[in-house]
């Protein structure tokens, strides 16, 4: 489209053209780069015939740096001469050319294009320089290749050195380009040699310059509709660049919503996922957990019965045992009021109720009676501390678990220490309870520190946030300190 809006004389056209073909080139593709000479070489040419040489002279320079093939650079370098001596820089120019007639072949078409640029440069910087053997020798070789367009090159040049210094000549070769240029249909070429025809025949300037008219009006038409040529195929490829710009956006749009409907769904699916997932590890964990619960509760019931049962009625039962065995006379009232005690205990635990006191006896006689009932002709058990105020503001529970240790360490104290003497000493200071309990005794084995008793004794004072502490001397006996706070 370039080339032929130039060959139909809209340079500005020609050039905006092959500009816009340019961003289909990429210079570092070296397959592009015979497009990319030409297109410079035809913006070089456009931007020539508007006599902005600077720049026809850039782009002249940027065809030959990507043209590949050696003649058509020859050409493009003869371009360029053309160029600088249209600028009149006709040093460059003349040196350009010369360089380009070495390389060419002697007698060939291109040496006779460059040696008449040659000549051209050289009669233009000095008017003194004669170009006519140069001219003749060009003329020559052209006439022997039939070659038109350089032959209207050669009568042109000609005709313009003739002009001033021989008018027949000027007018003979004037004539000779007309004819040439008529037939090449070069409209340009015949409108320069018309108008040196017009200035130089007196006779006939009406003639030429009727000619003159009618070829320019009909130049200038055919330039003006040139410009306008590509206007539709123009507008057909901005309609289509627009139309597939919207298609574009629209399938963008299109994908767009999908894939939020695809993230959306998607979420959905793995919040419900989550939410069933999450919902049915918490039911499994809550129902282990209440399950475990009840377990826990369960064994916490049998373990608090298991104690009352060793607390209640294996020692109450041991107890009267050893005052039965120890005492001088049996009180049979006294052994079944206590055995009715014990009966009323144990059905208490069987409905799982609070134990009871059946007597009002004060809580000091009680642990007296129960600490005494354990001592025989053998053993002797020694009681401090065990008065009634001592335990005024200590609460029932309290004295209950202690009643219940007690009975417990007097128990394993006869089954197993084979003791002489038993000391128990109360004592209450500064909000705490303190329990110091000795024997004689040989100890107690590895064996019987482990039993179930001890352990019963061992939770009772920590589950009322005391401590207790057995010091262990086999062979001389047992230490207990017992503190709980109050």
């Amino acid at each position: 489209m370039g080339n032929i809006q130039f060959d139909y004389g809209d340079f500005f056209g020609s050039q905006e053209t092959v500009l816009s073909s340019l961003r289909y080139l990429n210079k570092n593709v070296e397959s592009n780069h015979n497009l990319l000479s030409l297109a410079y070489n035809t913006i070089a040419n456009s931007t020539a015939k508007l006599k902005q040489f600077d720049d026809a002279i850039r782009y002249f320079k940027l065809a030959i740096e990507f043209t590949k093939d050696p003649e058509i650079e020859l050409k493009y370098k003869n371009n360029l001469s053309v160029c600088l001596r249209d600028a009149k820089k006709y040093d460059e120019a003349i040196n350009l050319s010369q360089s380009n007639l070495q390389k060419s072949v002697y007698g060939s078409r291109d040496y006779a294009m460059i040696l008449n640029n040659l000549a051209k440069a050289k009669n233009l910087q000095n008017p003194e320089y004669n170009p006519l053997n140069d001219y003749w020798l060009t003329l020559k070789i052209r006439v022997n290749y039939n070659d038109l367009w350089g032959l209207n090159s050669s009568y042109s040049s000609l005709a313009q050195f003739y002009t001033g210094v021989e008018i027949d000549s000027a007018l003979y070769y004037s004539k000779k380009q007309y004819q040439i240029a008529k037939q090449l249909k070069s409209p340009d070429d015949q409108i320069n040699a018309l108008k040196r025809l017009i200035e130089y025949n007196g006779d006939n300037q009406r003639q030429y310059f009727t000619l003159f008219l009618e070829l320019n009006d009909s130049i200038q038409q055919a330039r003006a509709a040139a410009k306008n040529q590509f206007a539709l195929i123009r507008y057909e490829v901005e309609k289509n660049k627009a139309d597939n710009l919207r298609l574009e956006k629209e399938n963008v749009e299109k994908q767009n919503r999908l894939v939020r409907q695809r993230a959306i769904t998607g979420a959905s699916i793995f919040l419900l996922l989550l939410a069933v997932g999450g919902g049915t590890l918490w039911y499994k964990r809550r129902k282990q957990r209440l399950e475990l619960e009840a377990q826990n509760r369960v064994k916490e019931t049998q373990l608090h019965l298991s104690k009352k049962i060793h607390d209640v009625v294996a020692n109450g039962i041991y107890r009267v045992m050893s005052e039965i065995e120890h005492g001088d006379e049996v009180d049979r009232d006294g052994v079944l009021d206590k055995l009715e005690n014990m009966y009323h205990q144990s059905r208490d635990i069987s409905h799982d109720v609070e134990q009871k006191t059946i007597t009002e006896t004060p809580y000091n006689e009680q642990l007296a009676s129960l600490l005494k009932s354990f001592a025989a002709d053998h053993r002797r058990v020694l009681i401090a501390g065990n008065d009634a105020e001592q335990w005024d503001d200590i609460s029932k529970r309290i004295k209950d678990e202690v009643k219940h240790v007690l009975q417990e360490l007097m128990v394993n104290m006869k089954k197993h220490s084979q003791a002489e003497q038993v000391v128990i000493r109360f004592e209450k200071s500064e909000q705490k309870l303190s329990i110091f309990y000795k024997d004689n005794g040989v100890g107690i084995s590895e064996e019987k520190s482990n039993g179930k008793g001890l352990a019963n004794t061992v939770s009772r004072i920590e589950s009322l946030g005391g401590d207790i502490t057995f010091v262990n001397e086999p062979g001389k006996g047992l230490n207990i300190t017992t503190i709980i706070p109050l």
